[in-house]
């Protein structure tokens, strides 16, 4: 189906982002708003809730156990989360997931308001909000093809990449300053106000029942889910490309170290670095407006991943010439850092958010235009699955090499194993290179 004809753009505008969707479908309009406001409060709690742990306990370890212990769950709730999704009233079910959502993030602000200190309560309440999030997740990524026409799909994705990059970026500054200056209890407070934006956009969704025959939840259901995954080369490449990148291309574990140690700078400089990649993110939407046009997604999504790992191994490179060159500051103060070296990183942790998120928008408009409505639900919490994991087993991955080797060689080995791997499964799919947008195979 052709895409209608819509007016030009002058040549200074037409690399900009495409607004369209929100002007097509005022539907996915409120419900993009109300992600956006409500996920800057969400990234404001993750950085409270580390903050809050450690000022409880002193330790590194308490603080990496808050998304340790929610990993799992979160697995589950993107398979059971997809079933309902592929079962029920969509809109139902993103909505009941945000109430509860919301109602963890309620509790967590009453107790600390009541100042109760208890560590399990922190675990606990974050993990049932991840949880809820998880689902409420892949509904909402099952639900976008019904509200825009196929077209308009990578714009969609774009707006959605460009929320989450300024999310990334407002919402742990905006964090910082009210724990530093209010205390926590405000800061989850503050969360639980913005949260309410989602429930705006989920409110005012109409009924979207999943189209084609219905599976109920249970074991037959992810039967057929992986049943089809395993006759879907493309959807199947996609996800493998992506763990391929984030097994080998996330060196955010070693920033306290290369802060402490290398760069100089401590917190700030963590905190430089992590922004660095969200800005990347923010930048490539914004200047997203010719992606659209692409219809060769299988070959974009290899060379933006290529692209990725490059950006890695230039990490890795920066790191190295001041581990090996002698040019480390080891200092926390930022004024006694390295900037040089901290300028030439954070650029490419920029370039790694930048190519991460073209990615993205291929992956995703591959998912929600090439699966059947009725399996979206379930094929988007795999997907959710694999988002997750990866990053869990890239920290593995940086920590366990960077034990017998200095701190450059993670990064520098994992963008070239990056590079290569994508050039031989490139090789090894021919489906996935001929992959052509206008006729969407699974």
């Amino acid at each position: 189906m052709p895409a209608p004809e819509t007016p030009p753009k002058s040549r200074r505008l037409e690399h900009l982002i495409d607004l369209t969707p929100l002007k097509h479908s005022p539907a996915f309009a409120r419900l993009w708003i109300g992600t956006a406001i409500a996920t800057i409060g969400s990234q404001m709690t993750v950085v409270a809730v580390g903050l809050h742990v450690y000022s409880m306990t002193a330790s590194t370890f308490a603080v990496a156990m808050v998304g340790t212990i929610a990993l799992v769950p979160m697995i589950l709730a993107g398979f059971y989360g997809g079933m309902l999704a592929d079962a029920f009233d969509r809109r139902r079910v993103a909505l009941t997931a945000a109430v509860v959502a919301w109602l963890a993030i309620a509790t967590l602000a009453t107790i600390t308001w009541l100042d109760v200190q208890q560590l399990w309560h922190l675990y606990a309440l974050t993990t049932l909000n991840s949880v809820a999030a998880t689902i409420m997740g892949a509904t909402r990524n099952a639900i976008t093809p019904r509200l825009l026409p196929r077209h308009l799909l990578p714009a969609a994705s774009a707006l959605q990449g460009m929320s989450m990059g300024a999310a990334i970026t407002v919402g742990p500054a905006i964090a910082g300053v009210l724990v530093a200056s209010f205390g926590f209890a405000w800061t989850y407070s503050l969360d639980v106000v913005l949260f309410c934006a989602a429930f705006l956009g989920i409110i005012s969704l109409p009924s979207i029942t999943p189209e084609g025959e219905l599976h109920r939840p249970g074991l037959e259901s992810v039967r057929k889910g992986l049943a089809f995954l395993k006759r879907a080369p493309n959807i199947r490449m996609s996800f493998i490309v992506d763990i391929i990148a984030m097994t080998f291309g996330r060196p955010h574990a070693l920033f306290p170290a290369v802060g402490a140690l290398l760069i100089g700078g401590g917190a700030v400089t963590v905190g430089i670095l992590t922004a660095s990649g969200a800005i990347g993110t923010l930048l490539c939407s914004l200047l997203s407006g010719k992606l659209g046009t692409v219809r060769r997604h299988g070959i974009a999504i290899g060379w933006s991943i290529a692209a990725y790992g490059a950006f890695v191994v230039g990490f890795g490179v920066v790191i190295a010439v001041v581990q090996l060159g002698g040019f480390a500051a080891d200092t926390e103060d930022i004024a006694g850092a390295n900037l040089t070296a901290l300028v030439l990183a954070s650029i490419m942790m920029a370039g790694t958010g930048a190519s991460d998120n073209v990615s993205a928008i291929f992956r995703s408009t591959m998912l929600q235009t090439a699966v059947p409505d009725n399996m979206r639900g379930r094929l988007q919490g795999i997907f959710i699955v694999v988002v997750t994991g990866g990053p869990r087993i890239g920290d593995f991955y940086v920590g366990a090499v960077a034990l017998v080797a200095g701190l450059w060689f993670p990064p520098l080995l994992g963008g070239i194993l990056i590079i290569a791997l994508i050039a031989l499964c490139l090789r090894l799919t021919p489906s996935f290179r001929a992959y052509d947008a206008l006729t969407p195979t699974p």
